[in-house]
């Protein structure tokens, strides 16, 4: 009987110890934790080349008025070899589409995230054969994450609807039509009739959750294991309702890309959690749609370590907006 209630007082001062712990850190994450993120921006990294003129421009910037229809994103880190084929599909098709609607008009932003290989000079040859005023090249010269690179990129485009795809060309391109479909939808009012996609709020993110099945015969039992259990934590701590949070394939009506970014702290693989944790909190409609994919040989991801990774940045999100550390920017009303 003694040694129980010995063990019993054990146990309760561990626990009041730990919870006492877990206080006192949480405030200290509290008092040192800047709410509202800062962006890092060099003043290089506000100009980009315009071969036409042979200088250097400076980007604008989404506070400004749209002036193309859609600008696509593209976060490359030393992807020289990847990046062609990709920007080749998605040039194809938007050059089809200007055919066919010539007063349509997009723009490529490839935001080259540090890159040490021939990135950057892949994406001045499009620029230099199609027009800065197509592509673009936002030469990041310290590397940021591909949250921070697709952050710096939207921060610098002119489109009503902005898409970021990642630079494999994993996502099928033409796919776009079934995203600007279901944005439209989203942004569809039965009283006001359709509104103008540049001023309404609306995200619409491709989802690979329809190939579940056919990846977990070719992944192995442990990587399935990681898989499942980051589903699991995001669920549980940070978003509902979307499958597939971390397709590269994400499209925003010019307002929600704003308003959502401005807010965002994770610069790594977690940032599209932490994305659409923010349009849920903000009740940013959302709608999650089936797209192709491929895997891409020459990932620079090591799988093990970005499922860490990413498990970790998910107990950050979830600490931080759990104690108030991390704070949203509310939506204004007009």
């Amino acid at each position: 009987m003694d040694f129980l209630v010995f063990l019993w007082i054990i146990i309760t001062y561990g626990l009041a110890a730990a919870i006492t712990l877990l206080i006192m850190i949480s405030i200290i994450i509290y008092l040192v934790t800047n709410p509202y993120p800062e962006m890092e921006r060099f003043e290089e990294e506000n100009m980009y080349n315009d071969p036409k003129s042979n200088s250097r421009m400076r980007f604008p910037n989404i506070e400004e008025p749209h002036s193309v229809h859609l600008s696509v994103i593209v976060p490359a880190y030393n992807e020289q070899d990847r990046l062609p084929p990709m920007l080749d599909e998605a040039i194809d098709f938007l050059e089809c589409r200007v055919k066919e609607h010539p007063s349509y008009k997009y723009e490529i932003i490839v935001v080259s995230d540090g890159s040490r290989d021939k990135t950057v000079q892949v994406a001045q040859k499009y620029a230099e054969k199609y027009g800065s005023e197509k592509i673009r090249c936002l030469h990041l010269i310290k590397n940021r994450g591909k949250g921070g690179a697709v952050r710096l990129g939207i921060q610098s485009c002119r489109g009503a609807s902005i898409l970021f795809a990642d630079a494999d060309g994993a996502s099928k391109f033409e796919d776009l039509t079934k995203l600007e479909a279901a944005l439209k939808g989203l942004s569809y009012d039965p009283v006001l009739q359709p509104k103008d996609v540049s001023n309404s709020i609306a995200i619409v993110i491709g989802s690979r959750a329809h190939l579940e099945k056919e990846s977990l015969a070719t992944r192995s039992v442990f990587r399935n294991i990681l898989m499942y259990g980051f589903h699991f934590l995001v669920w549980l701590f940070t978003v509902k309702g979307v499958r597939d949070t971390q397709c590269g394939f994400k499209l925003f009506t010019r307002k929600a890309a704003n308003i959502c970014f401005k807010s965002l702290h994770v610069n790594r693989w977690a940032f599209d959690v932490e994305l659409l944790y923010i349009a849920q909190t903000l009740n940013i409609p959302i709608a999650e749609i089936p797209v192709r994919w491929t895997e891409i040989e020459g990932s620079k991801v090591t799988p093990v370590l970005s499922w860490i990774q990413m498990g970790c940045d998910l107990g950050l999100i979830w600490l931080k907006y759990t104690i108030g550390a991390w704070k949203i920017k509310s939506l204004k009303k007009e």
